[in-house]
């Protein structure tokens, strides 16, 4: 079935998978069993059966998060009650047990209102949404929610913010329980057929250092299945001097450290330039999280189409485009919203999946040369430049970046009637080869992003067309990443106190040197 599992792990990066979350909820069809949704569910859900015998279906996830992160969310309860399932840690101790209880989170309004099924629940804001647990839909498998307890969310006395801390509590945990064995194994011997493992954390903080850690377990134990690192990142240069260089060490440790282990590595980081239509509060994870979801869902959605309705592109495939010379493991993720002339041609019913892509009017047949044509050049970046990087200098800095390879995907259109063959793509990738060209495939779906009451209003009426809009993202190997690498390079070299800094500096050097235009894997081998 190629199915995807994911890893959250930490706060920031619960708030991103939450948002995901809802995405693929609103892609089920509950109303009409004859309409099947363009979208495979079981890629990143499971079925299962409940204390009564009814089917269930929860996301294929483990959710990491620290004391007190999240929020009203617990372990059991919904679909699942304590008892209804196995719990092995009550084999791990024959003595006395003394509980100790903090004082529940209460539920938020909106989640009363969606567990009491009301159809409009209250609306949310900045204001209201505290934590992520605070505007999900999706019931989670007990096995999924991992609470560490070593730390807390926001103390102050003992900040987990740095990357060898992150480092030590995986070491720790591993060490007591087997992680891979406790944690993730259950859920990878569910899979038939794994297309690879999705991961979103924090690149910046200590579960950058918790995640490569994490991921070098996985490689060992996982050696040819693809795992994807989304690493997020906050905006240092809205930090205290201090804790700015901190973030820039720890996200340089995440990219030289995880890049090398990880099939693909993903920065998400605030775009530098924001077009017109977006209106975002960036001190709201809820705000800015949706808006990386926006980006990392459409990006994705060929993952888990129906090969049978619709071109799907597997993880790897899009390795094989990103990745060309075998040492391109770091990509930029980009996208922009279609101009609003175009959103008239959204299908009505498309956002539930329910639209049927062969019909298409010959209106409609040149709509995706209309939007190649406008839209050229994507107007958000997710991966930034250096901490010190304007929104000018970065456009200045991207007009001579050479593009190795490139993945494309564009939703909430109708497809092409002229679409190319299996045997002609293949053609056309050989000649790109040949001609010394980037390699660019391109994946088309006619759902558009869905801008759910749990999404923020973060989008402008400009582009934004009955509760949906067109996105276009694209992932891309490109120099950038070499100037990118430089640029840290440079900063780590000046930081006082740092271990292991040679093997840093030439960490970051290989991979600056990896994405040189004119870097070939074979160059070392006629250097003398």
């Amino acid at each position: 079935m190629h199915e995807i599992l994911t890893l959250q792990l930490g706060h920031r990066a619960n708030y991103l998978a939450t948002h995901f979350w809802n995405a693929q909820e609103s892609y089920f069809n509950y109303e009409t069993e004859s309409e099947r949704s363009i979208i495979d569910h079981d890629i990143h859900f499971r079925p299962g059966k409940g204390p009564s015998g009814e089917d269930t279906y929860t996301p294929r996830t483990l959710i990491y998060d620290l004391k007190g992160g999240f929020g009203s969310l617990r372990k059991w309860g919904g679909l699942y009650d304590q008892g209804d399932i196995e719990d092995d840690s009550k084999n791990l101790w024959n003595g006395s047990v003394v509980k100790q209880q903090d004082t529940p989170i209460p539920q938020s309004e909106y989640q009363k209102a969606l567990d009491e099924g009301i159809e409009e629940p209250p609306k949310l804001s900045t204001k209201t949404v505290g934590y992520w647990s605070d505007f999900t839909h999706v019931f989670y498998h007990p096995r999924s929610i991992v609470q560490i307890n070593d730390y807390e969310l926001g103390s102050t006395i003992l900040p987990f913010d740095k990357w060898s801390s992150g480092e030590d509590l995986f070491s720790s945990l591993d060490k007591e329980h087997d992680l891979l064995d406790r944690d993730f194994r259950p859920w990878a011997e569910e899979c038939d057929q794994i297309q690879g493992v999705q991961i979103f954390a924090g690149a910046d903080d200590a579960w950058g250092g918790f995640a490569s850690s994490y991921i070098e377990s996985l490689r060992d134990e996982y050696s040819k299945t693809p795992l994807w690192f989304w690493g997020l990142e906050e905006d240092a240069r809205q930090s205290q001097r201090t804790k700015q260089q901190l973030r820039t060490v720890n996200m340089a440790r995440s990219l030289q450290g995880i890049s090398v282990m990880a099939s693909m590595y993903i920065p998400l980081a605030i775009p530098l330039y924001l077009p017109p239509y977006i209106r975002l509060d960036q001190t709201s994870q809820w705000h800015v999280a949706g808006l990386f979801s926006m980006a990392v869902e459409s990006m994705t959605v060929p993952t888990r189409q129906r090969p049978d309705s619709l071109k799907r592109g597997l993880l790897s495939d899009f390795e094989a485009a990103l990745n060309v010379n075998g040492n391109q493991r770091i990509a930029n993720l980009q996208c922009s919203a279609i101009e609003p002339s175009l959103h008239s041609h959204i299908p009505k019913d498309a956002a539930t999946g329910g639209h049927d892509p062969r019909i298409i009017t010959s209106s409609m047949e040149d709509l995706e040369g209309e939007i190649d044509k406008a839209n050229s050049k994507l107007d958000m970046t997710f991966s930034t430049g250096q901490p010190s990087q304007t929104a000018l200098s970065l456009r200045q800095w991207e007009k001579a970046n050479h593009v190795f390879g490139k993945v494309e995907s564009l939703r909430g259109t109708p497809l092409p009637e002229r679409v190319m063959s299996d045997e002609d793509e293949a053609s056309s990738r050989k000649r790109q080869r040949l001609a010394s060209l980037p390699t660019n495939e391109k994946y088309h779906s006619p759902l558009p992003y869905p801008l759910l009451n749990s999404f923020p209003e973060i989008l402008t009426d400009a582009v934004v067309s009955t509760n949906a809009t067109i996105i276009r993202a694209s992932l891309s190997t490109t120099t950038q990443i070499s100037k990118r690498a430089k640029g840290l390079q440079n900063i780590i070299s000046r930081q006082p106190n740092i271990v292991d800094r040679e093997a840093f500096l030439n960490g970051l050097g290989e991979i600056a040197e990896a994405y040189e235009e004119g870097w070939d894997s074979d160059s070392d081998e006629n250097s003398d």
